[in-house]
């Protein structure tokens, strides 16, 4: 027999550890200080904080659309984590609620009196990573790259980008290892270099300030090849390396190698790579001076296959093998990064604004920092120390629980046939260090 009726019980009962690591980091905190209520504060009943706190841990536990929050409004376990002083009997905020919240813009008017400070929040994320290391690191590389996030509606600045055939934004994401600094969302109307020395610009100088000593490496493909950004890590002390794309000219240097690849892959059948470097200036003018060019002559499944990157580091310190292997691409990572995001429902950008899906792609960033300080301050040292954001989800937060309320007390009973427990004692153990 299955019925509905076994009285208040959650699925989401692991999600007190997402609580206990924002006690540890004060990230929603933080964030919902980079907000500004003009609400009348006599008939506030949900404040700023509860409802990032209610929407961003939603995120984490899978419920993507506000009209789950019409149910998830309800759930007892839920008003705890978002701090309602009696959880049960206090509702959560509404999905009309969380979507005045939403709808915000910089003028106030009758009915969206909530609006956020971009620069805010994009300083709060650099913040985070800075304190993750109690210590400057000798050096960090930052990865820079974009993505598509597709339109089915009439969305401000929608448009049609032949590469990925759809309708859809272009955001510039910008990674240094788990940690999201950047998360800009921008019409694909674009190239994906534009705006990207801005965004360089601000993180180097905020890391900096924190780091003077610390060497920083920009990693990015072709799209990021651009002259403005190159000359501006030259003269920021920032070096680079950063695919260029391939054109007659730059296959023509390697058609000795080329040749030479395709003769070791006839031999014995398996792929061939040689490496070489050369200075290397445009025809045209685009580059402002001459820059080291590290090309690989690769011949696979018989065809050639040549890459190129342009780089500011020296060859004594990075042999050119050993740049393309090793440095340049270990950037393919920061695809498993934003591949996160969007199982965080970044891409849930189904606003009429341009801003309204900033403020959805920042909850999305949110959810995934704090996930990730899960991941950092938990799980370290554990079977799930680098676990991806959805079998983080999967194992360690969605665990049935009946949930009590007393006149003190909120008793969450978890599954007893829960299969990680030991694991999840070690983890709130971690935590609470």
């Amino acid at each position: 027999m299955a019925e509905f009726n076994g009285g208040t019980i959650s699925s989401d009962a692991g999600s007190l550890l997402l609580k206990e690591t924002d006690s540890k980091m004060n990230l929603l905190g933080r964030f919902s200080q980079c907000f500004i209520d003009r609400r009348s504060p006599l008939l506030i009943e949900h404040t700023i904080e509860q409802m990032i706190r209610q929407r961003v841990y939603a995120l984490a536990l899978g419920y993507e659309d506000l009209n789950d929050h019409d149910l998830l409004r309800e759930d007892p376990l839920l008003g705890v984590m978002a701090g309602k002083a009696e959880p049960g009997t206090n509702l959560l905020a509404g999905k009309s609620t969380l979507n005045r919240m939403e709808l915000g813009t910089g003028i106030p008017s009758r009915y969206k009196k909530i609006t956020f400070w971009r620069d805010s929040v994009d300083e709060l994320l650099v913040e985070v990573f800075l304190e993750a290391h109690p210590v400057a690191p000798p050096q960090i590389v930052l990865d820079i790259d974009t993505t598509d996030m597709a339109l089915h509606g009439n969305q401000e600045d929608k448009f049609y980008h032949g590469y990925y055939r759809h309708y859809c934004y272009l955001p510039l994401y910008i990674f240094c290892g788990d940690h999201v600094l950047c998360a800009r969302l921008r019409p694909s109307s674009i190239g994906p270099a534009v705006g990207s020395r801005k965004e360089v610009e601000r993180i180097v100088r905020q890391i900096r300030h924190r780091w003077p000593e610390v060497e920083i490496i920009l990693r990015g493909d072709s799209g990021f090849c651009s002259d403005e950004l190159l000359t501006w890590c030259e003269q920021n002390q920032v070096d680079y390396v950063v695919g260029v794309a391939r054109n007659q000219r730059l296959e023509g240097l390697l058609d000795g190698p080329l040749a030479e690849a395709k003769q070791q892959f006839e031999a014995t059948q398996q792929t061939a790579r040689i490496f070489v470097e050369f200075e290397h200036e445009t025809l045209t003018g685009t580059w402002s001076k001459k820059r080291r060019v590290v090309a690989k002559a690769e011949h696979i499944d018989g065809k050639s296959n040549p890459r190129f990157v342009v780089t500011s580091l020296e060859a004594g310190g990075w042999e050119k093998q050993k740049l393309y292997e090793e440095l340049y691409c270990a950037r393919g990572d920061m695809e498993n990064r934003i591949k996160e995001q969007f199982v965080l429902f970044a891409d849930r950008v189904s606003v009429s604004t341009l801003r309204g899906n900033q403020l959805r792609v920042y909850l999305s960033v949110i959810a995934y920092t704090l996930i990730n300080g899960l991941r950092r301050l938990g799980l370290q040292a554990t079977t799930m120390a680098t676990a991806q954001v959805g079998t983080i989800r999967l194992k360690l937060l969605k665990i049935g629980a009946l949930i009590n309320i007393t006149v003190r007390k909120v008793w969450v009973r978890m599954a007893s046939s829960y299969p990680y427990q030991a694991l999840f004692s070690q983890v709130l153990q971690q935590l609470r260090a």
